[in-house]
């Protein structure tokens, strides 16, 4: 009896040695899979940051759209709209419709040419790397900055725009002492695009500080 269990005991270490080898090949062949998420995450990364440059760039292009048209219709004597000659807005109110628009296209085409040029960078970093096309090794605060700069671009041409805007009523509607329709449309504009501004402005702050 002796003999035969001693006889069965080798078999048995076998089958077991068999089964740790094979759990550890498949263990291994695991783990190269479980490295690639991070190539993943990077490339994904940068594919959003290049997705957030062309979305602001696209934004100050419409925005610059907007203020070109608000050049062509800045003449006072096609400006009123049905009221009376002394509601009429002043030279003055005129002069600094065309000073706060061309305030206004002189952030944005800032904000966008900063972004433009990250997205630059980040394009010609991804080339450099023939195996990995969408990775791209960019200073992280350069980065950050940067997209913070756009922003605070875009904000500063967004509220000067407004102004240009309130000014821009008074020269079509008459002034605010005249009626409630440039009243109306000045809160309008002034409650929407200012909680729009409040909130991007702290997407921007979370976004480039705290993520």
């Amino acid at each position: 009896m002796s003999a035969v269990a001693s006889a069965q005991l080798p078999s048995n270490f076998s089958v077991l040695d068999g089964i740790e080898s094979q759990s550890k090949v498949s263990l291994n062949a695991q783990n190269p899979t479980t490295t690639q998420p991070s190539t993943a995450v990077k490339s994904n990364k940068t594919s959003i940051h290049v997705t957030a440059l062309d979305g602001i760039v696209n934004v100050n292009s419409l925005f610059t759209m907007a203020i070109f048209i608000g050049f062509s219709l800045t003449v006072p004597a096609a400006g009123s709209a049905g009221h009376p000659a002394s509601c009429n807005a002043s030279v003055d109110t005129v002069r600094k419709l065309i000073v706060f628009e061309v305030v206004s296209f002189s952030f944005f085409l800032f904000s966008s040419l900063i972004a433009q040029s990250i997205k630059l960078s980040i394009n010609l970093l991804n080339s450099l790397d023939a195996a990995d096309p969408h990775k791209a090794d960019i200073n992280s605060s350069v980065l950050k900055y940067g997209l913070f700069g756009s922003a605070i671009g875009s904000i500063m041409g967004c509220m000067f725009l407004m102004l240009s805007i309130v000014n821009f009523i008074q020269v079509k509607l008459g002034v605010f002492s005249c009626g409630d329709e440039p009243v109306y449309a000045v809160v309008t504009l002034v409650v929407f695009v200012g909680s729009a501004l409040l909130v991007y402005i702290i997407t921007s702050i979370y976004a480039a500080f705290f993520m």
